[in-house]
């Protein structure tokens, strides 16, 4: 037991979704107050750094309605019931992209919000990149814009605000402090 631990004295489900659900935890603190803590459970996800061989980042523009505008993403999605992160990452690098890998590295893995879900993030480093004619289809409720940019054209789209999320800023600064690119 770890001295900050709060004990979980009873669990109400209170939103069951196709991606997330919602819980409200009645806890116990380790002072011994009780307080409520409301908590989103997430499949966990997984995010791919896709690198061509004339060493441009792969990303994709999408529409986010829960900011009501679009954003300009690492390719990325959530597991699927019983798939392995890898499997997933070639997955959506696929789907999204219409690319395969020939060799795909496990970067980071990391907690987007652990103050109210358990969203675990897989970071993938996908090389070596082939376009296939007969690839994976995208989602049917998906619509995305493939981009290929440079380091510099992609740290320009943060200035921009259209790269806007974590996981596409902590991608271009692996690749960056790496010296990947």
């Amino acid at each position: 037991m770890h001295k900050f631990e709060e004990k979980t004295i009873k669990t109400e489900p209170i939103f069951k979704g196709k991606v997330i659900s919602l819980q409200v935890d009645d806890v116990l603190l380790p002072d011994g107050k009780e307080t409520k803590r409301e908590i989103i459970k997430h499949p966990g996800a997984v995010c791919v750094i896709a690198l061509t061989s004339d060493k441009k980042i792969i990303l994709v523009e999408q529409y986010r309605k829960a900011l009501e505008r679009p954003l300009v993403e690492v390719p990325a999605g959530k597991l699927e019931p019983g798939e392995e992160p890898e499997s997933s990452a070639r997955r959506e690098l696929e789907e999204e992209t219409g690319c395969r890998t020939g060799k795909m590295t496990h970067v980071q893995s990391f907690y987007t919000s652990p103050g109210f879900a358990d969203e675990l993030v897989h970071v993938y480093l996908a090389e070596d990149i082939e376009r296939v004619q007969d690839g994976l289809t995208a989602d049917e409720d998906e619509f995305v814009e493939l981009m290929e940019v440079t380091i510099d054209e992609a740290e320009q789209l943060m200035r921009e605000e259209r790269i806007y999320d974590a996981k596409t800023m902590w991608a271009l600064q692996y690749v960056r402090l790496n010296g990947l690119v």
